[in-house]
C-alpha cells in the first residue's frame, strides 16, 4: 500500500481493537477528508408536465416533483429539505394525506372538497390554503374533481430518521385560510407603501403556535407574491431554496442565474438556494405566486442572506 501523505487521501478510519460494539461502531475523519463532500446542486427547474398531468385528473393519487436522481437523494425530494406535489381526488373518492413530515402547506387550484386532520376539518374550494400537521391522520375528500398543490418538508424527516409529533406535541396545528380571506388580507396589504428596502407586495402567511418566527411552519415559510402589470421585482438572493407555484401571470417569467424560465398555468420554479433571480410580469393584470421556502431553518441560523443586487 501506497503512503499518503496528504490528508484529504486518507480513507475513514476504523477503531483498532474494539472491546464492544458500541465501540465497533465509531468511525474517523481528519480536517482534510471531512470537509471536502461533493454533493450534486440544486438545479433550476421549471416543472410543467406534472401539472399538465394533474389538470387530466385522470386518477386520484399523488403527482411529485421529485428530484431525487439529481441530488442523489434516497428518498423523493424536489429539494435536499422539501417534496412539492400534486394531487388529484376525483369526484365521490378521498385521498390520504397522512404524511412523514412535520407538516404540509396546500393551495386548492380547482375543485371542492372537504379535508379532515384529526378532529379538525374544513370544506374547501379554489384559491384556499390550509396547513396539515404532521402525525396526525388526515384525508381529502373531493365533492367535486379537486387538483391541489403541496409542500411538506418530508426529505427534512426522512434525512435524519425523525417521526412527526403526536396529535398534541405537534409543532403546528391544523389551519385554514380561505381564499376571500387572503384576498381581503392582501388588500390591506396592498393599501400600505412599500419602501425601498421591501420585497414588492406579498402576504406572509403564519399561525397561532409560529406567530413569534413570523413563518407558516418552524422551517417552512409561505408567502403570496404579487406584481403589478408591467413591474418586476428586482435581482435578489437568499440562503434557502425556494419552491414557487404559478398561481396568474400571463405573460411573465422569471430569470434564474441568467436563465429565463417562462411561466406556463400551475408550473412549479425551483430557484436553487443563494442563485440571483428575479420575477417579471409582462402582462396587463397582476401576477401572482405562492412560494415556499425552508427559511425558518435560515431565520432561526441568522444566516438568510437577503440581498438585492
Amino acid at each position: 500500500m501506497s503512503q499518503i501523505n496528504d490528508m484529504a487521501e486518507m480513507p475513514v478510519q476504523h477503531p483498532r481493537t474494539p472491546r464492544s460494539a458500541a465501540e465497533a461502531r465509531g468511525r474517523y475523519f481528519n480536517s482534510g477528508n471531512a470537509f471536502n463532500i461533493k454533493l450534486p446542486p440544486v438545479p433550476r427547474k421549471i416543472f410543467t408536465d406534472e401539472p399538465a398531468r394533474a389538470l387530466a385528473k385522470e386518477a386520484t393519487g399523488f403527482i411529485e416533483c421529485d428530484l431525487s436522481g439529481v441530488l442523489q437523494c434516497p428518498f423523493p425530494a424536489t429539494t435536499p429539505l422539501m417534496l412539492a406535489r400534486y394531487a388529484v381526488v376525483k369526484a365521490g373518492e378521498h385521498l390520504d394525506c397522512t404524511f412523514n413530515a412535520t407538516a404540509s402547506i396546500w393551495y386548492v387550484i380547482e375543485g371542492k372538497g372537504r379535508v379532515e386532520a384529526g378532529a379538525d376539518g374544513a370544506d374547501i374550494g379554489k384559491g384556499d390554503v390550509f396547513l396539515l400537521p404532521g402525525g396526525v391522520p388526515a384525508a381529502i375528500e373531493a365533492q367535486e374533481p379537486c387538483v391541489l398543490w403541496a409542500v411538506g418538508n418530508d426529505p427534512q424527516l426522512a434525512f435524519d430518521a425523525s417521526l412527526p409529533g403526536t396529535a398534541q406535541g405537534a409543532a403546528v396545528a391544523f389551519v385554514h385560510y380561505p381564499a376571500d380571506e387572503i384576498e381581503h388580507q392582501l388588500s390591506v396589504v396592498y393599501g400600505a407603501d412599500a419602501n425601498a428596502a421591501t420585497s414588492g407586495h406579498a402576504l406572509i402567511f403564519s399561525a397561532e403556535k409560529t406567530e413569534a418566527a413570523r413563518n407558516i411552519t418552524p422551517t417552512m415559510t409561505l408567502s403570496l407574491n404579487t406584481l403589478k402589470p408591467g413591474s418586476a421585482q428586482p435581482p435578489h438572493k437568499h440562503n434557502s431554496a425556494a419552491i414557487t407555484l404559478v398561481v396568474a401571470g400571463a405573460p411573465a417569467y422569471s430569470m434564474v442565474a441568467d436563465e429565463k424560465c417562462d411561466w406556463s398555468p400551475w408550473a412549479t420554479l425551483l430557484t436553487p438556494p443563494a442563485a440571483r433571480h428575479s420575477h417579471h410580469n409582462d402582462g396587463p393584470t397582476r401576477a401572482d405566486f405562492l412560494i415556499v421556502q425552508d427559511g425558518g431553518f435560515y431565520y432561526h441560523a441568522r444566516t438568510m442572506g437577503f440581498e438585492f443586487y
